[in-house]
């Protein structure tokens, strides 16, 4: 006699419902980012001025002393960069949109590519002699807070990875990475103590950072308050 599956309360088939969970369920679909473009973009163009810097080097467009035109291109790309990267949070926090989270760290990448591009134009001017850029760095403070700031920013291009948050720990991760601050004051007092003549842009840069200290805390009192 044939079997017939039994109906269940639903009017389905017993048979039927085991087929419908044995049944491969669809992939999620994820939903797209939107501006997909913005990353590989800011890492395209945050490096477009090395092309124009090595264009102008074998072209000698440099100028009259092109190591001295090089290390301030590369040492204001660098604290332009950084700056931007602290910018991302608080516009993101005033605004409300999403998108500079997602390019805060190319743009402090690029920042450090920069200031390593910087520290080696130097060590190119001074021969690559470990004695003669030790003894620089530890008389001239303008060189002192440079090599500072760079050496801040060292741990935290190593830590910008994923697995280096998982390992650490949130917690610890944005305690290290708090040093970006010390790191960007330590380049606009070099950026200060570098310029001869106009302080016109390292005060324009010293200002923009000290807007930006200012609405973190601004932002932090009111979560206090709030808790």
């Amino acid at each position: 006699m044939k079997d017939f599956p039994v109906l269940s309360r639903q009017g389905r088939s017993e048979g039927g419902t085991e087929q419908a969970r044995a049944a491969p369920r669809p992939a999620p679909r994820r939903a797209s980012r939107p501006l997909p473009w913005l990353g590989p973009g800011i890492v395209v163009g945050g490096l477009l001025p090395v092309g124009g810097l090595l264009l102008d080097a074998v072209t000698g467009a440099l100028g009259a002393n092109p190591v001295q035109r090089a290390l301030l291109q590369t040492g204001q790309l660098a604290l332009a960069l950084l700056i931007l990267s602290l910018a991302c949070t608080p516009l993101r926090l005033l605004t409300g949109w999403t998108w500079p989270a997602r390019v805060r760290k190319a743009l402090g990448l690029l920042a450090f590519v920069y200031a390593a591009l910087h520290f080696l134009i130097y060590l190119f001017d001074h021969a690559f002699t470990p004695g003669v850029v030790l003894e620089d760095v530890l008389k001239r403070p303008f060189v002192t807070v440079g090599f500072a700031a760079l050496v801040l920013l060292v741990p935290l291009a190593l830590t910008s990875t994923r697995d280096a948050v998982r390992r650490m720990g949130f917690a610890r991760w944005q305690r290290l990475h708090q040093l970006v601050y010390v790191a960007v004051g330590l380049g606009v007092l070099h950026y200060w103590w570098g310029v001869k003549k106009d302080h016109t842009a390292p005060l324009i840069a010293a200002l923009v950072v000290a807007a930006l200290f200012a609405v973190r805390l601004l932002r932090q009192r009111r979560a206090r308050a709030r808790s």
